[in-house]
């Protein structure tokens, strides 16, 4: 397997993703600050739809890569340099559960909470009648995404860094 291009055993898909991961939290607080501080609902709407619109891109070329061109996970973590012990691989195995429950909500709250923006939120954006729930589900998938790059920026590192 060749090296991902962030210097490690894994794909460039993998890669991509992982640094998707570094970059939508700082996108997301710009987005936020456009819409909390600058009031600038338009730019908001416009930044979030880009960012889950990428984001479901990203996801599903990442899964196809993962899934169908490299049979899985374990394969490109067989990978490594160095093997991972028994101990270790099932640490890392807990570590993607965890990161997944996050991973497989986030686009689920995103998507809820773009549908119903969309759908209840006045063209051009203002506040509204709905803005009250779009707030709410707005902070909790931003805590999700965050939550969603954390982890899965650890699991690179146990996986595919540490020991390598």
């Amino acid at each position: 397997m060749a090296h991902g291009f962030l210097g490690y055993r894994s794909t460039f898909m993998l890669d991509f993703v992982v640094s998707a991961l570094i970059l939508i939290v700082p996108l997301l607080l710009f987005s936020l600050f456009t819409v909390k501080i600058k009031r600038n609902f338009s730019l908001h709407k416009k930044l979030q739809i880009l960012l889950g619109a990428v984001l479901l891109v990203a996801v599903t070329a990442f899964e196809i890569d993962v899934q169908l061109m490299h049979g899985g996970w374990q394969n490109i973590v067989d990978q490594r340099e160095t093997p991972l012990t028994p101990e270790q691989f099932q640490y890392v195995r807990n570590v993607l559960y965890v990161h997944l429950v996050f991973a497989v909500s986030t686009p689920l709250l995103w998507a809820t909470t773009l549908f119903l923006a969309l759908k209840r939120i006045p063209d051009p954006p203002k506040p509204c009648a709905h803005s009250g729930l779009h707030k709410k589900l707005g902070w909790i998938s931003t805590i999700d995404i965050t939550l969603t790059s954390v982890t899965g920026l650890y699991w690179y590192y146990v996986a595919l860094v540490v020991s390598s």
